[in-house]
């Protein structure tokens, strides 16, 4: 039976790349790709891929947060990170979210197609590069049950954090998410608060030093 794969990504000529490439493989099947975490959701409630291909940094909805989602609601949807971050926070907050895999982009043809495989029979797969900085880490935070800053968010700030650092206004978050711009400002405050961050400059800082958004979204 062929694995099907949705490639998420909000570079098209890397979206494009992968899918040619992917499509190669036989066993594999692409069945769509998406520029930002919300589309990859609605994609998958439609085309229920077996596996997801996830950047980390995306506008609108990022892969962390995106990650969270699918193993909510799709259990069975395997999520594999591809990214250029090495860096143990991104590795570890992807992981904590839910992903079953993670790569870096400048990896191999042969390193994604086993990462696919493994992913789609319910192991996990980390690239040689990340594996020996991640585990001893994450098994730590995991066992102390460690609540990091983003964590004690709940899922809608979450979503308004990554809007208002990206630029958007008040008015527009609430169009954007069919709320009431009155909820968007009691959830920034509630934000704030929570963050301890006392202006918009600063929380677009936090967004972007915790992978929430990023500088060239």
């Amino acid at each position: 039976m062929s694995i099907r794969i949705l490639i998420v990504d909000d570079h098209q000529i890397m979206r494009e790349g992968l899918c040619s490439m992917i499509e190669q493989e036989p066993g594999f099947t692409v069945v769509g790709d998406a520029a930002n975490g919300r589309e990859a959701l609605e994609l998958i409630g439609e085309r229920h891929p077996d596996v997801v291909i996830m950047d980390i940094n995306m506008p609108d909805m990022n892969g962390t947060e995106a990650t969270r989602r699918v193993t909510e609601k799709y259990p069975s949807t395997r999520i594999v990170a591809l990214s250029m971050h090495s860096d143990k926070y991104f590795v570890t907050e992807m992981l904590k979210a839910g992903a079953a895999g993670y790569l870096l982009k400048d990896c191999s043809k042969n390193e994604i197609v086993d990462a696919i495989k493994t992913v789609a029979v319910n192991k996990s797969y980390l690239c040689p590069e990340i594996t020996g900085i991640v585990i001893d880490d994450y098994v730590r935070q995991t066992n102390i049950g460690t609540q990091t800053e983003v964590a004690r968010l709940t899922k809608k700030e979450r979503e308004v954090l990554q809007l208002i650092a990206e630029g958007y206004t008040s008015k527009e978050v609430a169009s954007h998410l069919n709320i009431a711009t009155k909820t968007v400002e009691t959830h920034r405050l509630n934000i704030m608060s929570k963050l301890k961050i006392r202006s918009i400059a600063e929380l677009t800082k936090f967004a972007i030093r915790h992978g929430i958004t990023c500088l060239d979204t």
